[in-house]
């Protein structure tokens, strides 16, 4: 089961990184990131997965990939909420573990944590590394553009921000006339009316054309987003 479990972490980096320039990853995200991710995977890998999957999902990775959004506030989980993002010191457009990751304490600690318990059946509730895994692969590949981070060229995941505007959340903007963050359009309101717009309200047309666009479309411009205009390397380290 471990070599499934590699096959299928390397099916979710892939995945999240193909369509991260196109979400944001509320609900409906971080479900079409893991529907999509299953799709590609092998059947050894399948089987695998769904040993580990609760009863009510159903064999559907997709239906566990907003858990731990969902249980973060409750008092049991509230130690998870620091799991969900790692931030930099501001207009540092460079990731360092040992800086950035205090005790572990980030969303990179925690996939490497996870995926070490699923690849090596590690004592631990396999179950939840699964969905932590699963939703930490979205989080950590949403693209994110700050204030500060367009002043000095760094296209960085959401999740991965600068200290001063916490991940897009301290960024206030309008969004159709409606006051929000930065963190929230991009979780939520450009899926919205993406799927509004251009899917008919459905999501599993998004999901379907999503596909499409994979195979046919958004892989070969991938070499393309390594660099920014300036050629500068998009968020090094």
């Amino acid at each position: 089961m471990g070599l499934s479990l590699r096959t299928w972490v390397a099916s979710i980096i892939l995945l999240t990184y193909l369509v991260h320039g196109a979400l944001g990853w509320g609900i409906d995200g971080h479900y079409a990131v893991c529907k999509i991710a299953q799709s590609y995977f092998e059947e050894e890998t399948l089987v695998a997965v769904k040993k580990l999957l609760p009863a009510y999902a159903n064999g559907e990775v997709a239906a566990v990939c907003s858990w731990p959004d969902e249980i973060k506030r409750l008092p049991q989980w509230k130690w998870t909420a620091a799991l969900h993002y790692s931030d930099t010191p501001d207009y540092k457009c460079n990731y360092e573990y040992s800086r950035d990751c205090p005790n572990d304490i980030c969303v990179t600690g925690a996939i490497f944590n996870y995926t070490t318990h699923l690849m090596f059946q590690i004592h631990y509730n396999l179950t939840e590394a699964l969905m932590f895994v699963s939703h930490f692969m979205g989080d950590i590949h949403q693209v994110n553009q700050s204030l500060y981070q367009i002043q000095v060229i760094c296209n960085c995941p959401l999740h991965v921000g600068f200290l001063g505007d916490q991940g897009g959340n301290g960024v206030k903007v309008n969004w159709y006339n409606q006051e929000t963050n930065l963190h929230r359009v991009w979780d939520d309101k450009i899926i919205e009316s993406a799927l509004e717009k251009y899917y008919n309200s459905s999501l599993s047309v998004m999901i379907r054309s999503l596909q499409h666009k994979l195979k046919y479309g958004w892989s070969k411009h991938v070499p393309s987003w390594e660099s920014c205009p300036l050629h500068q390397t998009v968020c090094p380290n």
